[in-house]
């Protein structure tokens, strides 16, 4: 009797594990980026078990200078999300962290934007976003869709939504970079290419020079802005929360202690993923 009991103990315990939450690196071969883009993928309790279930999904994008190994490595979104999960506060989704750049600044692309040599936001939404939606069985629908990021990625998730509000949800922008100076491109230096693609992609201006019909789709998209007051971003964050005001598109802004580091970001993922959670369809 005490065998049977522990082999059916054993054998809940790995049902248990193979239903468990997980990261899995991947990759897509993008014909627009003529390249290779690796990503990972934070798949929910259930996933394996439940081969008919779709889920909602979060795109959650890293920042200049990273990569998409960051939010796990360096967030900890895994560990999060597995006890946000496990406590109710969020429901289960797929939570996707692409890759757009790394460390070499000089010599790799960076950026979520169209730039000369580097399509990136036609990658994004085209071959993309298709890919993994069909691959780990999304709902594949904007009521289901959201995206974040933290400074790079703050002001893609940021501009993207913008850009793209049929296809978004809800919008999470941490820590955002939204504007930059007019940098003259150097092509010695794909930096350069970056910061002038951010300042053509000026998120603070999209929202000042807005049509009322454009205004009107803004504010189908549920806006959080979450900014360290420390953060040399701060000034930028607070003028597009402004621009919003002015403009009546509801946002909420969290101005909390902290500067532009990866404890800021670990703690704003606790308010970022439910706020992506709770603004989901519930259908």
């Amino acid at each position: 009797m005490k065998k049977k009991a522990f082999l059916l103990v054993a054998l809940m315990a790995a049902v248990s594990l193979s239903a468990g939450a997980r990261v899995v690196t991947d990759s897509i071969q993008s014909k627009v980026l003529g390249d290779k883009v690796k990503f990972n993928v934070w798949l929910p309790f259930g996933f394996e078990m439940n081969a008919d279930a779709k889920y909602p999904v979060l795109y959650l994008l890293h920042g200049f200078t990273d990569t998409y190994s960051a939010w796990v490595e360096k967030g900890r979104v895994n560990e999060i999300a597995d006890e946000l999960l496990g406590t109710g506060e969020i429901s289960p989704m797929v939570i996707v962290m692409p890759n757009a750049g790394g460390p070499d600044t000089k010599n790799i692309w960076n950026g979520y934007f169209d730039m000369d040599g580097w399509a990136y936001e036609k990658f994004f939404f085209t071959e993309f976003i298709p890919y993994v939606e069909g691959k780990y069985r999304c709902v594949g629908d904007r009521g289901h869709r959201a995206v974040s990021g933290l400074s790079m990625g703050g002001g893609g998730s940021t501009v993207y939504a913008q850009r793209h509000p049929d296809m978004f949800s809800s919008c999470y922008a941490m820590s955002a970079w939204l504007t930059s100076g007019d940098t003259p491109i150097n092509k010695d230096d794909k930096a350069s290419y970056v910061m002038k693609a951010v300042h053509d992609h000026d998120a603070i201006e999209f929202v000042k020079n807005a049509s009322d019909e454009v205004k009107t789709d803004l504010r189908t998209v549920r806006w959080f802005i979450d900014i360290g007051d420390d953060d040399f971003l701060f000034d930028q964050d607070i003028d597009l929360y402004g621009a919003m005001r002015r403009a009546r598109i509801p946002c909420e802004l969290r101005v909390r202690n902290g500067g532009h580091t990866w404890e800021y970001w670990h703690t704003a993922l606790r308010t970022s993923l439910p706020f992506a959670s709770r603004n989901f369809d519930s259908k």
